[in-house]
């Protein structure tokens, strides 16, 4: 049975221990600073798996040695982003944080693919493939399947249908340069500018950027329900080998014109970790948009201070 490393027993973490349990994903560690609170959740988990029948192979730890042989270490650990503050203010500080369980996890699980939730994600995914030296196959950011999952929702809300008619693809950075590519967006096959006015589309990519901060406003903490989601979707697609293209953050090497960053594009998902880099071809303001995305992280690399 596959083994899954979750680092960090905050809101998300807990949620996401909680979502890959129910699958029966695998044989799951929950590795939290402070033991008792990991614990407390895995008590609490495994007093449900009677009734959301799974296995229970839960286990709560504060000891890297606990993870080793990791199949899959998933990085949520971090200081949460608060109401009024950017994602790069958590830069340095959060940084330290994944450099350290970066450093430390690698010793146990070699040949672990790395999924990075802490934010500023696209920066932290490269601290997290720098300091393990890992290689590009093996890490990835969550972004884009977070931010592709809130887009579909809201424009399924504006047009009063199911989501699962909704096809989109959000590219980029995980922050307020990402990429919402209208040109493949369809619902149920039909373009979206067919359906909806420049403006509207406009008000919704906004609103997409913005997803974090708006539920920042309501919980004064950041989201949690939906990260985890969106982590669990990757997992499937790298445990289960389904070889989805999926959107998340990944070091390029010249995809889409550029180079040493990790950035949000199309991936192929399987046991072997990123399978493929796919590169759509973008009309001139998504291509323009991109590069301006990219260049945002790499202003936030160039402030990392390890």
């Amino acid at each position: 049975m596959s083994k899954i490393t979750v680092f960090g027993a905050g809101k998300v973490g807990s949620t996401l221990t909680q979502l890959l349990s129910y699958k029966n994903l695998g044989n799951i560690i929950l590795f939290n600073r402070t033991l008792e609170k990991a614990q407390g959740i895995v008590l609490d988990l495994l007093e449900s798996c009677s009734i959301e029948n799974f296995d229970g192979r839960i286990t709560a730890t504060n000891d890297f040695k606990d993870t080793k042989n990791s199949d899959v270490i998933i990085i949520t650990a971090g200081l949460p982003r608060k109401k009024g503050m950017s994602r790069e203010e958590l830069l340095n500080q959060n940084a330290q944080i994944v450099k350290t369980i970066t450093e430390e996890s690698v010793r146990h699980s070699k040949n672990a693919f790395y999924i990075i939730v802490t934010n500023p994600l696209d920066a932290m995914a490269y601290v997290a493939y720098k300091f393990g030296k890992l290689k590009r196959e093996k890490v990835a950011g969550m972004a884009g399947t977070l931010d592709t999952s809130r887009f579909n929702y809201f424009i399924s809300n504006e047009l009063k249908v199911p989501v699962s008619q909704v096809k989109s693809l959000v590219l980029g950075t995980h922050g307020d340069t990402m990429v919402p590519i209208i040109s493949q967006t369809t619902v149920g096959g039909k373009p979206l500018e067919k359906l909806l006015s420049s403006d509207k589309i406009d008000e919704i990519v906004e609103r997409t950027r913005n997803a974090g901060a708006e539920i920042i406003k309501y919980l004064k903490d950041s989201a949690f329900y939906a990260p985890a989601s969106a982590v669990v979707q990757l997992v499937e697609s790298l445990l289960q080998d389904k070889h989805e293209m999926l959107p998340c953050s990944v070091y390029l090497k010249g995809e889409y014109g550029i180079k040493d960053v990790f950035l949000g594009v199309p991936a192929i998902l399987g046991k072997k970790g990123i399978e493929k880099i796919v590169e759509l071809k973008l009309d001139k303001n998504e291509k323009y948009e991109l590069d301006k995305s990219a260049d945002t992280v790499k202003a936030a690399l160039m402030q990392l201070e390890l």
